[in-house]
């Protein structure tokens, strides 16, 4: 059975241009997971590091852009907030958010994820650039085509 420290883990490139926003997740979810090795066990941080681009081009199909929300609670009294895929969106592109930290993409992805403590340390395995540019190339990663994958 493989344990952390046997796992070797890969750093994975997937361009989002053009792709719908819960179909890429589902996957992007499997590789951080790590379905897609030989090796996978459930309670073993088996997948891949995951770094997303050109995240600003992800499609949503219909109008879910202005209809769909998201809804989020501060944990005070009335602290229910709700928010649209595009006001996540406009919030990735502010300069105080963390390199890397994409909203709309972590609200879409933990809901795929595991809600336990693996599930946590699954999803700071993922980074999200708006971008084409990212600043890990010095972990020499590889670029897939998220399309080839079921």
């Amino acid at each position: 059975m493989p344990n952390a420290q046997s796992v070797e883990k890969e750093w994975v490139v997937v361009d989002a241009t053009d792709q719908v926003l819960g179909r890429l997740c589902a996957k992007v979810a499997k590789l951080l997971r790590g379905k897609y090795k030989a090796c996978y066990t459930p309670f073993v941080e088996c997948g891949d590091n995951v770094i997303i681009i050109n995240a600003d081009k992800v499609k949503l199909t219909g109008a879910k852009w202005t209809d769909r929300e998201y809804l989020s609670y501060t944990g005070y009294p009335g602290g229910q907030r709700v928010s649209t895929p595009e006001v996540l969106m406009k919030k990735s592109f502010n300069k105080h958010i963390k390199p890397g930290m994409h909203p709309l993409f972590i609200h879409v992805m933990k809901g795929m994820l595991p809600k336990n403590r693996i599930g946590r340390r699954i999803i700071e395995n993922m980074h999200v650039y708006n971008g084409p540019t990212h600043p890990h190339e010095a972990q020499n990663p590889k670029v897939i085509d998220i399309n080839k994958l079921k």
